[in-house]
């Protein structure tokens, strides 16, 4: 199987500013020789058919996607209006300012088949494609926003997959996402 880390990916993932909420100690051809090199701890089923995710011990000083909101750091969270690129439309989000995670002990990989990738316009040559990457504290997903389920249930030409939102998914992402958020 061959792995591929798609243009999207890496402008999220490995972005021109260094930030220190993306991936450290790496470059992205290092990451995907990573992955291609070494088979992952565990595979999980992602949210559609054309969806897995590679479960990888962290081998990076990188830190936790999500920090848990709490009485004593509310206070830093943030939001705004932002588009993942210049062609999707921007959405309300927020994260923390001001906190420190700890390192993830996974990265949870999240890769879409190359027929899905084609599909959504972005052909690939290898099996599976890079979409992003969740820095975990345990070998498990992080729920996906409800946000990017909303935008998947779009369709493809607002930037997502086309796949329906299942209520008992958005429910338990509504969840987790009440009580977490994401850091700069």
């Amino acid at each position: 199987m061959s792995i591929y880390l798609t243009p999207f990916a890496r402008t999220r993932l490995f972005p021109r500013t260094p930030r220190a909420n993306t991936i450290q100690d790496c470059t992205p051809e290092q990451f995907e020789q990573h992955l291609n090199a070494h088979a992952p701890y565990k595979v999980l089923d992602g949210y559609a058919p054309f969806c897995k995710l590679h479960v990888h011990r962290n081998w990076t000083s990188t830190r936790c996607l999500t920090v848990p909101i709490t009485e004593d750091n509310r206070h830093l969270l943030r939001s705004g209006y932002e588009a993942r690129t210049r062609e999707e439309l921007p959405v309300l989000v927020r994260w923390f300012e001001g906190v420190e995670p700890p390192v993830a002990e996974y990265l949870v990989v999240i890769l879409y088949s190359a027929e899905q990738l084609a599909r959504e316009g972005a052909p690939i040559e290898a099996d599976w494609g890079v979409v992003g990457c969740l820095y975990t504290a345990e070998p498990e997903e992080v729920p996906m926003a409800p946000i990017t389920m909303m935008r998947n249930a779009l369709g493809v030409e607002e930037g997502g997959s086309g796949v329906a939102i299942d209520r008992a998914a958005y429910a338990r992402a509504v969840a987790f996402w009440d009580n977490n958020a994401n850091w700069r």
